[in-house]
């Protein structure tokens, strides 16, 4: 079963876009970060340095990449297990606009797995009933859709940003676009990395955190935010830490808005497990809620979007 994620009239018709994004894994229900998450799709363009970084990833490859023909159900199977992130066009006709632009936008995610399948068998597994372009990821096992309805007008810029919005991994760097994808995912806990990328301790601290990251699929999102950068200040003293107490871990559940942090002088695979399972099963080091704190801003949306 499919269910819809929508926003109210007046988003739709300021986005003029009165199609959907569906989900395979839940319901969900229309909330303002998911009209946010649409209204960003249709009329935002990629920040500068985001833009700038799909760009330089796009450069650098050596080979030019293509799409990976699916032909039956234990191929397509296969491609997206092993993948973080998948997308797959699934068309009845390979000669609808759609299609170059799919095409199109490959060479610039090198970190996604592209495919594409006109096999009925295929569609049909995937509940897929027009043409369709699915973005699937492992981390919260969720397979987002833009469906004939969505895909009739698309154009490289938005079908770029559906992209680069929901392209969450097991750690996903914070910035303003990923952030949007994180909103909108439906796991609750959020467990935040702040270090920053030109320390010589990062490339094996990423190492380990990304490794930790797998023991909690589904449960916990694993973000990395770079202190390095200076808009990234804002959600480091939203935790009340100081740069010269980092690296340091945040944990946040949206439900409640309840967080914690540790500071750490090495990112372990041990340490970050045990910091998550305390704060899964109730323990505090910090015991913080943002009720009643006086703070500039206390929302979720604020916490992730200080721009």
């Amino acid at each position: 079963m499919k269910y819809r994620v929508g926003c109210p009239e007046s988003v739709s018709q300021n986005t003029k876009s009165r199609g959907w994004i569906r989900s395979r894994s839940r319901g969900m229900e229309a909330t303002p970060s998911r009209c946010l998450f649409l209204l960003f799709l249709f009329t935002c363009k990629l920040s500068p340095d985001v833009a700038a970084d799909i760009q330089e990833s796009s450069d650098g490859s050596s080979a030019p990449q293509e799409p990976v023909r699916l032909m039956g159900v234990p191929a397509a199977m296969e491609f997206i297990a092993a993948a973080e992130v998948a997308v797959i066009g699934f068309f009845q006709d390979l000669e609808i606009p759609a299609v170059p632009v799919f095409h199109g936008v490959v060479q610039k995610f090198q970190d996604v797995s592209f495919g594409i399948s006109t096999d009925s068998e295929v569609l049909a597994h995937y509940n897929i009933t027009g043409d369709t372009i699915s973005l699937f990821r492992l981390v919260d096992n969720e397979q987002l859709n833009l469906e004939s309805e969505d895909i009739e007008n698309i154009d490289d810029t938005r079908l770029s940003r559906f992209i680069e919005i929901n392209s969450l991994h097991f750690v996903t760097e914070y910035n303003p676009v990923t952030v949007i994808g994180l909103f909108n995912s439906m796991v609750q806990i959020h467990l935040l990395l702040m270090m920053d990328k030109a320390s010589p301790e990062y490339e094996e601290s990423l190492h380990r955190y990304h490794k930790a990251a797998k023991l909690f699929q589904g449960k916990i999102l694993f973000i990395l935010v770079d202190s390095g950068v200076k808009e990234n200040g804002k959600v480091i003293s939203f935790f009340k830490l100081k740069k010269s107490e980092l690296p340091a871990l945040a944990i946040y559940r949206t439900l409640d808005e309840e967080w914690d942090t540790l500071h750490v002088t090495e990112v372990s695979i041990e340490g970050v497990q045990n910091f998550c399972d305390g704060f899964l099963k109730g323990k505090r080091l910090v015991s913080v809620r943002l009720q009643g704190r006086q703070v500039e801003c206390s929302s979720f949306l604020c916490l992730y979007y200080p721009y």
